[in-house]
């Protein structure tokens, strides 16, 4: 695709789910991918996998302020610049009942979902505001959107994710640079564990990839600020 060939991508949470297939579909597409986890086994067999020098993955958390502008400078140091940041870590955990939730399990939530997009956009912006363009994606899910009686915490991350994104948008279009949500329905991913769910019924990371390199893909002038989608399964009785 034209308008990836030769884009550095960073993508957060890239060593299994969504971030693991984005890497693979855009590296498929000529984008140079530097691919950052807290996992480095998960790393290394999507390096092996990938088997590309346009490949370069960087293991740190994206909850940890000097590993996040470790792994902006690795990047820039490795491929010259970033044009496009994709912000695809995330957790989530069950919090059905909200006066047993452990405060833990809230701060790893917000600290993961909101403090780690903030670390990485705020690293992403420090390149991009002087070239005047780049692109920022964040995978927030419709979790973002609608509230879930099962998970209101992980929701209320999402719901943050989403206000930090659209702010940053109102910051940044002026001077060249996209800011785009992701919002996908339930995904079939580790995020589930052994929970009763029709998993069946839900996208696949592969899905959730097409539609970011679909995004990327767009002529520099196309500006899409947030895409809501869902398997159709999922809605069928």
């Amino acid at each position: 695709m034209r308008e990836i060939d030769g884009k550095v991508c960073v993508i957060t949470g890239a060593g299994s789910g969504i971030g693991r297939a984005a890497a693979l579909k855009l590296l498929e597409h000529g984008a140079k991918v530097f691919a950052m986890g807290r996992t480095q086994e998960r790393l290394d067999r999507l390096a092996a996998e990938a088997s590309s020098d346009r490949l370069a993955v960087f293991c740190g958390d994206v909850r940890d302020e000097s590993a996040v502008q470790a792994a902006f400078a690795a990047c820039v140091e490795r491929f010259g610049t970033v044009d496009v940041l994709l912000n695809n870590a995330g957790l989530g955990v069950p919090t059905t009942d909200l006066s047993e939730a452990p405060l833990e399990k809230f701060e790893q939530m917000f600290d993961t979902n909101v403090k780690g997009v903030f670390l990485c956009t705020r690293e992403a912006l420090k390149i991009m505001r002087p070239r005047k363009s780049g692109h920022i994606l964040t995978v927030i899910s419709m979790g973002g959107q609608r509230t879930n009686a099962t998970a209101p915490v992980y929701c209320a991350s999402k719901f943050g994710a989403r206000g930090l994104s659209g702010g940053v948008a109102d910051q940044v279009l002026a001077e060249g640079i996209k800011v785009t949500d992701i919002n996908p329905g339930p995904v079939d991913t580790d995020y589930w564990g052994d929970r009763p769910v029709p998993r069946e019924k839900f996208l696949k990371a592969d899905d959730v990839a097409e539609v970011i390199v679909f995004v990327i893909g767009q002529p520099e002038h196309v500006l899409i600020r947030e895409i809501n989608f869902d398997n159709i399964a999922f809605f069928r009785k």
